[in-house]
């Protein structure tokens, strides 16, 4: 048979808003209504089964922010397995068990040990359980329950933002949304009222309201002018618990800022302005500025300037400075004083960017007048045009007047003026000007095939002020007289078949002439009168400006007549008549039957039907290389006849012999010595050659500085400069050997030639005191003699 057992749980919810400073024992016995007993029993399939009740078993309730000195009691938990013995234990697990909540195990009352706040944690779960404390075991199953925190109204409405920023157009109508403010309390919003809030203003009356359920905020005002005030600081306040007294509230703070519109026009300061500005302004130069004011900021405050009347709308114009706003007068053309001294315009400024809802208030622009004062200056003469054209013929003499310039000072002063010519542009001084009138005339004579336009520059300047002048360019053009005869066009020589026809063309002939006749050129060509007659050729003009040799026999001898020399007269057609006398050359050569010349009596000419231009030129290059091969070879001939300086077959930079001794004479060819050709203060003393290893170790001998002898020096010095120069050396170091015996020589002349001339024997035993250097002289001719003594 299986033992149900029952776990009886009790527990005492305290009434709402209350607080309990009683013991335990009282405070069960004072709500026995409230007590209520749970029985779990357990059959084989863990089934649970109790009595029907009307509240849920598992629930418990705890106001939040108790503020007693005791533990706030939760409950009490009891089995139907506890005698009283004290054999039961009573345990707790879960949400806060052991420290935020504590059992009494062995009379299962539980407590809270702590304030508990809804806002921190809402629910607690937990799980009691009664153990035999003998064994340890579990006499009941585990129950869970849950303990609420029942809110109170501890939390005053939070804004989301502590200071909001906002912005409204300026005119706005009223109830314009502005911005929307938002408040949330902590408290539990199913629970009563405490987390209701209700909006409500502060500060920022009458120009704003806020709805009290959204916290909308919208202007209450109508036309707030940004001009009047731009910043505007409201206070809404949020209070919870519906706005009802006694409900926690928080505060929060709305700059709104005013937007600008365009509702303002711009307005001049004063109606009149007045400018003065030099007549000497170039265009582009700013006379003045003038602001029209705008209350308004931004694109609304952009202003336009514009002339709209006035007597110098052509002379002066107004720009807008973009930075500034200020409408600035500029010089539009040049202007004149002596012409007109005072201009009045009007001005007018205007906004481009214009709201129509605000038109009513009037137009959105402003006039002003501007009276602009032109000051005279001091100016430079003006000339009478910008640019002269003259013309003289080129026959003119010299003095010719061409024509004339005239200038004026342009101020009421009227200066006198005198002219010259920038001699920059007339480097030759062909041209010159009268300086009071302005006459231009020539001072050398025209040549206009050399030069057809003159191009100068004519100076006016005041004579009163010299800083003052001004320039004009002068043209002039030299017109053509006849004055050149007309020529051939080419040198013409040209052959005749020795069978050539009579009437056959030989050759056309063309004339040029410098001159420039304005009917154009119309030239005659005709023999000349000392050759008409009786020539072998005539001339026919082709009315083109061209005319053709003619034979006028039938056949040429080249063995009795080789060359003809054929005068031709051409005469041009203008007034005065030009001629000239050409003469062309007429050579007999001897033709095939194509009348293709094949040989002349004189050279090869140059015609089409000879060699042509390439073939001589190519001649000719070959001709002039030859010569310069010829050349060459001549000079390297008369350069090879020079000796060589070096003959031997060995290279001398491979042949360096090492001296070490002075030599006994003439045998002694182991060393030479070479110190009368040195300079005696170079010599260094002990210093022996690295490149070699020395034969034999030995002391140097000093050898006694020789006396400077200045014809050796001279001599060697002459010697070196030729070598230097001469074009035949080699082009590496190189030994060159000099042979000087010097004046004043100790020894006289050794030469063996004077020996023949003398009669009697000589005697050299005083060679035997010149020491060892002529030792071997001695032995030679010393011991001759000795052979010829008996």
């Amino acid at each position: 048979m299986r033992t149900y057992r029952y776990f009886l749980l009790l527990f005492w919810v305290g009434q709402p808003y209350s607080t309990f400073s009683t013991p335990l024992s009282q405070r069960t016995s004072v709500f026995p209504a409230k007590k209520r007993a749970l029985e779990l029993s357990g059959n084989s399939k863990n089934e649970l089964n109790r009595s029907k009740r009307s509240w849920m078993w598992n629930q418990f309730f705890l106001l939040e922010e108790y503020t007693g000195s005791d533990y706030q009691y939760v409950g009490k938990l009891h089995s139907d397995q506890d005698r009283g013995d004290g054999s039961l234990k009573y345990i707790l697990s879960g949400d806060g068990a052991g420290d935020l909540f504590i059992i009494n195990e062995n009379t299962g009352d539980i407590q809270a040990t702590k304030r508990l706040d809804r806002e921190e944690k809402p629910v607690y779960i937990l799980r009691a359980q009664a153990i035999n404390r003998r064994t340890g075991k579990p006499v009941e199953p585990e129950s869970e329950f849950i303990i609420k925190i029942h809110d109170i109204n501890d939390n005053e409405p939070i804004f989301t933002k502590e200071i909001y920023t906002a912005t409204v157009p300026e005119m706005s109508d009223v109830g314009t949304f502005v911005v929307q403010v938002t408040a949330t309390d902590a408290d539990d919003p199913t629970y009563g009222n405490s987390a209701k809030v209700v909006y409500s203003i502060l500060q920022g009356q009458p120009y704003f309201s806020v709805e009290s359920e959204t916290g909308i905020i919208k202007t209450a005002l109508l036309n707030m002018d940004r001009e009047n005030r731009e910043q505007y600081q409201v206070v809404i306040q949020a209070k919870d618990m519906g706005g009802q007294m006694g409900g926690l509230s928080g505060t929060t703070t709305v700059n709104i800022t005013l937007t600008d519109v365009n509702d303002n026009p711009p307005r001049f300061p004063q109606s009149t302005y007045q400018f003065n500005t030099p007549e000497s302004s170039p265009p582009g130069t700013p006379i003045g500025r003038m602001k029209a004011s705008d209350a308004d900021v931004g694109e609304n405050a952009a202003v336009a300037y514009s002339l709209t009347e006035g007597e110098g709308l052509d002379m002066f114009d107004v720009i807008t400075d973009q930075e500034t706003q200020e409408g600035i007068i500029t010089v539009k053309k040049l202007l004149d004083f002596e012409k007109k001294k005072l201009y009045t315009l009007k001005v007018e400024a205007s906004n481009p960017h214009v709201e129509p809802r605000f038109l009513y208030l009037g137009p959105f622009k402003d006039s002003a007048t501007v009276r602009i004062m032109v000051e005279d200056v001091d100016e430079p003469p003006i000339f009478s045009k910008l640019a002269y054209i003259l013309q003289i013929k080129e026959d003119a003499q010299i003095n010719t007047t061409i024509g004339s310039v005239t200038a004026q000072d342009p101020d009421a002063a009227r200066n006198p003026v005198k002219y010259s010519v920038d001699r920059h542009t007339d480097m030759d001084r062909i041209f010159n000007i009268d300086s009071g009138n302005g006459s231009i005339f020539t001072s050398k004579l025209l040549d206009r095939e050399t030069l057809l336009w003159h191009n100068i520059t004519v100076i006016a300047t005041e004579i009163n002020n010299p800083k003052q002048s001004s320039r004009v360019p002068l043209y002039i053009k030299v017109l053509d007289v006849n004055d050149n005869a007309p020529e051939f066009a080419e040198f013409y020589e040209t052959f005749v078949c020795e069978k050539a026809k009579a009437d056959q063309l030989i050759q056309t002939l063309r004339a040029v002439d410098k001159d420039d006749p304005y009917s154009g050129h119309q030239f005659t060509f005709s023999l000349a009168p000392e050759a008409a007659s009786g020539s072998n050729f005539t001339i026919q003009d082709n009315k083109d400006n061209t005319a053709g040799i003619l034979t006028r026999k039938n056949g040429y001898n080249r063995h009795e007549m080789s060359t003809y020399l054929l005068p031709v007269v051409i005469s041009d057609n203008d007034y005065p008549v030009q001629s000239s006398t050409g003469t062309v050359t007429v050579r007999v050569c001897a033709c095939d039957h194509h009348g293709n010349m094949q040989s002349c009596h004189a050279e090869a000419l140059v015609h089409p039907t000879g060699l042509s231009t390439g073939a001589l030129i190519a001649i000719l290059l070959c001709i002039v290389t030859l010569l310069v091969t010829v050349v060459l070879f001549a000079a390297l001939r008369r350069q090879r006849k020079k000796e060589p300086l070096i003959i031997s077959k060995e290279d001398i930079r491979d042949n360096i012999v090492s001296y070490n001794d002075e030599g006994g004479g003439e045998e002694d060819t182991q060393a030479f010595d070479i110190g009368t050709l040195r300079n005696p203060e170079a010599i260094e003393d002990s210093k022996l050659r690295r490149d070699i290893v020395p034969e034999a170790l030995f002391l140097p001998r000093r050898t006694p500085a020789a006396r400077d002898n200045t014809d050796v020096r001279d001599f060697i010095n002459q010697r070196v400069k030729e070598n230097d120069t001469d074009p035949t050396a080699p082009p590496y170091d190189s030994l060159a050997t000099y042979a000087y015996e010097g004046t004043g020589s100790v020894a006289d002349s050794l030469s063996s030639l004077e020996s023949v001339t003398t009669d009697g024997d000589q005697d050299y035993d005083y060679l035997s005191d010149w020491g060892p250097r002529f030792k071997k002289l001695a032995d030679m001719y010393g011991g001759v003699d000795s052979d010829k003594d008996p």
